[in-house]
């Protein structure tokens, strides 16, 4: 399956698991009505509408496209990684149990790891 082309940015966080710094990526604060989608293989991952400020700095959702989010614990046993299914792509770290929304789930997600796509008017 063809992927789409990462730069050595992309690649640092979503083939090696690296971090963007928090308040600096680009869906950070967006707010537009429609579907995140995974930057590699455009697999659709978070409707806006699960969307929601937690106050860390990174685009966090408290839901994910049925089957589209797996979640994998990290080598130090102490969080949850979070991959698109479709791809392994890393898109970030999942929290339960914060209650920060009714469904006490913050899939903490890297702007790096995701596109857009606008509902259509």
């Amino acid at each position: 399956m063809a992927y789409n082309t990462l730069t050595e940015e992309e690649k640092y966080v979503i083939l090696n698991k690296g971090t963007e710094r928090s308040f600096t990526g680009k869906f950070w604060d967006h707010k537009e009505n429609g579907m995140y989608t995974c930057r590699q293989c455009n697999a659709e991952l978070f409707p806006s509408n699960a969307k929601f400020d937690s106050g860390t700095g990174w685009p966090s959702f408290d839901d994910a496209v049925e089957g589209a989010v797996t979640e994998v614990p990290d080598a130090d046993g102490r969080r949850i990684e979070i991959v698109c299914a479709n791809c392994g792509g890393h898109l970030g770290h999942v929290f339960k149990g914060e209650r920060m929304t009714e469904k006490s789930t913050r899939h903490c997600v890297n702007s790096i790891s995701l596109d857009f796509i606008p509902k259509e008017q």
